[in-house]
């Protein structure tokens, strides 16, 4: 199967919050009725803002013109640290197959175009939370578990 990785624009914000909230009903189990309003809303400030400043990278995945999958990376600024002197991290984010294409690379064709971009800009701290469907696909491409992280 040809994946085609293109990067989203400014100019594709209504595609973005559609794929966007797709995600967000899969993996939080958000009933469709539910409104998404305010929510809706603070992410598409998000990407105005953070798309305008390099702050979040957006991608789709297409096969034949068809959009199948995306994936985002935020681009950040932590305190500097032994095991990262430069401060630059990346956090992983919103990487979603369309059901029928799953099984297929769409999802680790993605990852590693996005984590080629933080790479291509010297970051080499990156981070994500996975669920259990999409822990083999972030192994293959060559994440480990952290230990000792919390969440308050």
């Amino acid at each position: 199967m040809d994946i085609e990785i293109r990067k989203a624009e400014l100019t594709d914000i209504d595609l973005l919050m559609k794929w966007r909230i797709r995600v967000l009903h899969e993996v939080f189990s958000i009933p469709d009725n539910q409104s998404m309003e305010d929510l809706e809303q603070a992410n598409r400030l998000y990407y105005k803002s953070m798309l305008k400043t390099g702050g979040h990278i957006a991608c789709f995945a297409y096969v034949k013109e068809k959009i199948v999958g995306c994936g985002g990376i935020c681009l950040y600024q932590e305190m500097p640290s032994p095991d990262n002197i430069s401060g630059q991290c990346a956090y992983l984010m919103n990487i979603y197959t369309c059901p029928q294409f799953r099984g297929y690379s769409v999802g680790k064709t993605v990852v590693q175009w996005l984590v080629n971009q933080a790479v291509q800009r010297n970051i080499t701290k990156i981070y994500l939370e996975t669920s259990k469907a999409g822990r083999k696909l972030y192994e293959k491409t060559g994440f480990i578990d952290m230990r000792d992280m919390m969440k308050l």
